[in-house]
């Protein structure tokens, strides 16, 4: 039997990270800088390989869709947020509160497929050099970004078809800067257990399979390395890992200290670590790893600046 105090929701309230109006101000500084640094700082990576034809290759197209999803990501929640830290509004409607868990899980999802196919994209140029640009062709590496879409897409709109049939009582307070599956599951008064299993499913498939890529990826590529005889050889070839290797530590070691702690009071907290950790600090350090350790990157960001400051002159 239902609550008695059910009643149709129109919209929940976002308690933040913190609701103590002395850290408004103060998280408002925080946050605004990062997600400026994030959008421009992407934008000029998405910018710098679009006019670059020496990055017209698989590795940098896929560092593109890496940046655009990046840019998509980050501004699922950082807007809404800052506009709440700085009017002290916490008030998100229902439809806007699906559509931010429908894009939160989309881009997230997205990121993650996008470093499995960049681990592919590796594999492929030191295990099969010879073979390499005949594989990945601009037809495949296509498809697999595509691909890469649509099964995100499906995982978001079946989340999200679920959580419009449910039923939410009077309290509609969620603990969290942003609209997620889990909080927002906790406020329904419905049956949720349908919910809880295909997030469930879901977490397995599209958290496993993207990660075995990457692992299957690396340890063919270790053992392909290792044969090399050249010291320099070695070095060469794992320079081209390099960027990428960070940004999957960064995405995985977050998610992996985060997740396979015990249960405690403070999950809440972690839940919170994690999503600030992936949706915004990743995405802002994205630009700097790419660039600072890459010399094709370095020398296109150059080209781009003094064609910029040419213009202006």
């Amino acid at each position: 039997m239902e609550p008695e105090n059910q009643t149709a929701v129109s919209k929940f309230l976002l308690l933040g990270l913190s609701e103590k109006p002395e850290h408004q101000i103060f998280l408002f500084g925080l946050f605004l800088p990062m997600y400026l640094v994030t959008i421009f700082g992407n934008l000029l990576i998405i910018l710098a390989i679009i006019t670059d034809s020496h990055l017209h290759t698989p590795m940098y197209f896929f560092l593109c869709n890496l940046s655009l999803v990046d840019i998509f990501f980050s501004s699922t929640t950082v807007p809404k947020m800052l506009v709440n830290l700085w009017t002290q509004s916490k008030a998100i409607p229902f439809a806007g509160c699906l559509a931010q868990m429908y894009a939160f899980h989309l881009f997230g999802t997205m990121d993650s497929f996008l470093l499995a196919v960049m681990a592919i994209d590796r594999f492929m140029a030191i295990v099969h050099p010879l073979h390499y640009l005949a594989i990945t062709s601009p037809r495949v590496c296509g498809l697999l970004v595509v691909g890469s879409w649509l099964i995100t897409n499906l995982q978001s709109i079946v989340h999200t078809s679920l959580m419009a049939q449910l039923t939410f009582c009077a309290a509609s307070e969620i603990p969290h800067f942003f609209c997620d599956l889990m909080p927002l599951l906790k406020l329904s008064c419905s049956d949720t257990h349908t919910n809880e299993l295909v997030i469930f499913a879901f977490g397995i498939i599209m958290g496993i399979s993207p990660l075995t890529c990457i692992l299957l990826s690396y340890i063919c590529i270790f053992c392909a390395v290792f044969k090399i005889p050249s010291a320099q050889g070695k070095w060469k070839a794992f320079s081209t890992c390099g960027s990428h290797l960070t940004m999957v530590t960064l995405f995985y070691g977050t998610i992996f200290a985060v997740y396979l702690q015990p249960a405690s009071p403070t999950s809440l907290k972690k839940d919170k670590v994690a999503a600030l950790m992936c949706g915004v600090v990743i995405p802002m350090l994205n630009p700097f790893i790419y660039s600072l350790r890459n010399k094709n990157m370095k020398a296109a960001l150059r080209k781009l600046f003094s064609k910029a400051a040419t213009s202006q002159s």
